[in-house]
């Protein structure tokens, strides 16, 4: 089964010139969702991660399942203000200015093994920061996937932590 006949692009969206890849369409068939999931278990294994942690929004989606089905736990990497309780928080800079994420970093034992997981890479900045966020609770992000890579954004040479995406999609 091909997973990129289930995804579907909407031009122009959400402004001129950009193609939204929406995973809508792949998490309401449940075969491309469960082959989906399936493909990502197997690239992840090898990683024997102890945490998937998925980025808001979209990466909650993906990553929350996974987890379930690979037997390990799951986190929320959520924009500032997000989460109650302690929290960890990095800002970073975005090409049009700034944003800052935080996670829970009671949730992330010192040591542990994370990849971090959204459903989208493109420039790498909150894959990036996510990484160097997880970094501050001394586990270990051993590496970050994703659904789908952006060609031409070349937002894995950011990534400090090996990256790898089912589809390359153009831009």
């Amino acid at each position: 089964m091909n997973i990129r006949d289930h995804i579907r692009i909407v031009p122009n969206f959400p402004k001129e010139g950009i193609n939204f890849y929406d995973i809508a369409t792949l998490l309401a068939h449940p075969s491309a969702w469960r082959e989906t999931i399936g493909q990502l278990h197997a690239r992840i294994e090898a990683y024997q991660p102890d945490i998937l942690m998925g980025i808001e929004a979209r990466g909650f989606l993906v990553a929350a399942p996974l987890a379930h089905e690979m037997g390990c736990g799951f986190g929320m990497v959520r924009k500032k203000g997000k989460l109650p309780g302690q929290t960890l928080s990095y800002k970073y800079t975005l090409e049009y200015g700034e944003d800052e994420i935080e996670i829970q970093p009671d949730l992330i034992p010192a040591g542990a093994k994370v990849v971090v997981v959204d459903d989208l890479l493109a420039t790498g900045g909150t894959m990036h920061a996510a990484e160097k966020l997880i970094q501050k609770t001394g586990a270990k992000v051993v590496a970050n996937f994703a659904i789908i890579e952006l060609e031409g954004l070349d937002g894995r040479a950011k990534l400090d932590a090996p990256f790898d995406a089912l589809l390359k999609c153009p831009a």
